[in-house]
């Protein structure tokens, strides 16, 4: 599918794509590149944040030593803070769409890290209000959790699997992990408090089902839910 992009009006908010899972293996990083090269096709201008960026990018430098200093977590009130520097970086640059991989809405980490419920609709209410007025929409993919965490140990090498069910169970909120299947069962859960949390949010939420897609058809699929969204005409 081609699509046209209509000229930047100066009063008109950059829009942030945030491509989110409900497991490793659900092909955030795949979609994330495939997005990102379709929108620069259509003479938007785009900005790509992969997921290892939130080590590396400037506006988040505070979020990268506060992970490193000991904790291994990071203040709810730093990733707010950090997220509304990118956002207004990224605006004054004159970006259209900025394209991000497992950033928004750090739910994964926030209940790792032992936050409940509560807590955790707060910092997303607190994140609605620190990206304005940029659109925001959440692509966010799932499939079985079981199937998913296989494809990544598929991809990764079995060293991985070994990898991530330590970091889980080595984290506050997620010390229920022991093997693959309380891990699959622990993103279960996850993605059911997902669901729930950005139902509550202002953001447009795309949920896509990759069961039965391979990333091209997947990818297909999200750019034509995403066309109309962005005002791109096909």
């Amino acid at each position: 599918m081609t699509a046209t992009h209509h000229p930047k009006d100066p009063a008109r908010p950059t829009h942030l794509i945030a491509v989110a899972g409900n497991s490793p293996g659900v092909g955030k990083s795949t979609l994330c590149r495939s997005l990102a090269d379709w929108i620069k096709s259509t003479g938007a201008t785009v900005d790509p944040f992969e997921e290892a960026d939130i080590l590396t990018r400037p506006a988040f430098r505070p979020v990268a030593e506060e992970f490193a200093g000991g904790a291994h977590s990071v203040r709810p009130e730093t990733l707010v803070a950090a997220t509304r520097a990118y956002v207004a970086e990224s605006r004054a640059a004159g970006t259209d769409v900025l394209v991000t991989d497992a950033l928004l809405p750090f739910i994964p980490s926030l209940v790792a890290w032992g936050h409940d419920e509560p807590t955790i609709a707060g910092v997303l209410r607190d994140l609605a209000t620190a990206v304005e007025p940029a659109r925001v929409t959440v692509v966010y993919l799932h499939d079985d959790p079981a199937t998913a965490l296989r494809r990544a140990i598929d991809r990764e090498g079995p060293d991985w699997e070994t990898w991530y069910v330590t970091k889980l169970a080595a984290s506050p909120g997620t010390r229920s992990v022991h093997d693959l299947p309380s891990a699959a069962a622990h993103l279960h859960h996850e993605a059911t408090l997902t669901r729930r949390l950005l139902a509550a949010t202002p953001w447009n939420v795309l949920p896509v089902d990759i069961t039965g897609r391979d990333a091209h058809h997947t990818a297909e699929h999200v750019r034509r839910q995403l066309a109309a969204v962005l005002d791109f005409t096909a």
